[in-house]
């Protein structure tokens, strides 16, 4: 994880206006703003929703912030600018450091922070942040959150955006997935919510039939792994082995991983 203070030249150098979190194990964004931050001080698409009272972007808008800011793939020199980047390929996240955010469309810069000068606020948000996700009937989730309390949560409450097609279909409803680093759950890239929209809910208790659900949905098998990761059997032992995945059961015949922990290294191959 990098941590990065948005800044305005405009302002002071002590203001901080928002916070950019570049995940690198899956390659996303996400944003958190400072709850005292006005609206009016933010950046085009952030002032937006600090003005809906959402103060923490999931990684589709905070990925699309970061878009406005770099040279656009399809620019007719962009092999050149490439090169001068030293890159062989589009990669956002250097072309971002290349320019650390700034653009012509604002006076906002970045400015990487060391993690453990963390904002005590963010510390107290991402105690919210989600391990594990378990689809009851929709519209319910089970959230295994970081400060290792379970709470049941109807996304009924919560701003759903593009998720209405999923809540409705209970087959698709169980296809929801952990965003990296817990900052929320998705169905797809435009089908998200946040972690801060699903505080709350009421504690529960795990029984034999919610840990036999929890099996069922979130954990698979090797052949599942390799599929996802299109990778061999051999691809997988070597990624036991270098550390890269932690099986949760392992003897002579089977392993089962968590199924959040593959999607999340898939996410980091593409």
């Amino acid at each position: 994880m990098r941590i990065f203070a948005i800044k305005d030249e405009t302002l002071s150098p002590d203001v901080t206006l928002a916070y950019l979190i570049y995940l690198e194990p899956s390659g996303s964004f996400c944003i958190e703003i400072p709850d005292e931050t006005d609206a009016w001080d933010l950046p085009h698409v952030l002032s937006s929703f600090a003005r809906l009272g959402v103060r923490s972007i999931g990684r589709y808008w905070s990925r699309r912030w970061v878009q406005y800011r770099l040279v656009p793939p399809e620019r007719q020199n962009i092999g050149q600018i490439l090169r001068d980047s030293g890159l062989k390929e589009y990669d956002e996240f250097p072309l971002l450091m290349r320019s650390m955010g700034r653009c012509e469309q604002d006076d906002c810069y970045l400015e990487e922070i060391p993690e453990e000068e963390l904002p005590p606020f963010l510390q107290k948000r991402w105690e919210n942040r989600i391990d594990e996700v378990i689809p009851l009937e929709s519209p319910n989730l089970l959230l295994f959150r970081s400060n290792g309390t379970v709470h049941q949560v109807s996304t009924e409450v919560c701003g759903t955006g593009g998720c209405e097609p999923f809540l409705s279909d209970q087959q698709r409803f169980e296809r929801v997935e952990i965003q990296p680093g817990g900052f929320g759950v998705e169905w797809s890239s435009t089908a998200q919510i946040s972690y801060r929209e699903l505080e709350g809910g009421s504690p529960a208790k795990l029984s034999l039939d919610l840990m036999q659900r929890y099996v069922r949905l979130r954990l698979i098998a090797v052949s599942e792994a390799c599929r996802i990761l299109n990778c061999s059997r051999q691809n997988i032992d070597d990624l036991i082995r270098r550390g890269k995945l932690h099986p949760l059961s392992i003897n002579s015949k089977s392993k089962l991983f968590r199924k959040a922990e593959i999607m999340n290294r898939k996410g980091r191959a593409e």
